[in-house]
């Protein structure tokens, strides 16, 4: 842990945060998420907010802790890096909420949306990380 960047860490959480601000704006896939999940403008204006981005804030930061203990030692290459956060991204998150969303019977929109996300989101943090050693 002592070769671990946490100012690194807190850029790739700020950066997934981020990300997931946008993928989720009315820019690119609300409307779609929205369809995906059946929700009304009113369904997402329900929920406690502050709770919400707080938790979602606090999930980032562990989330771009925990990559950055695979990718935080002496020698890694930003290659290996990229592709770990890939691997984490696509082959572990991705697929996972692909798999739970199969038997949630979801929609492969809702799956494309939020695995595309992940994946997005996690290729940013290990970018991050394997510059900012």
């Amino acid at each position: 842990m002592d070769s671990i960047n946490w100012l690194a860490v807190i850029a790739a959480a700020l950066a997934n945060f981020l990300i997931g601000g946008l993928w989720y704006s009315p820019l690119l896939f609300q409307k779609a998420w929205m369809r995906a999940n059946g929700f009304t403008e009113e369904d997402v204006g329900k929920g406690n907010p502050a709770m919400i981005f707080g938790v979602s804030a606090l999930f980032s930061l562990i989330m771009a802790a925990n990559l950055a203990a695979f990718v935080s030692f002496e020698g890694v290459t930003l290659g290996f890096a990229v592709g770990a956060a890939l691997a984490a991204g696509l082959g572990w998150a991705a697929l996972g909420l692909g798999i739970v969303a199969l038997f949630e019977r979801r929609s492969w929109s809702y799956i494309l949306i939020n695995g595309g996300y992940l994946t997005v989101a996690f290729l940013v943090m290990g970018l991050i990380l394997g510059l900012w050693r």
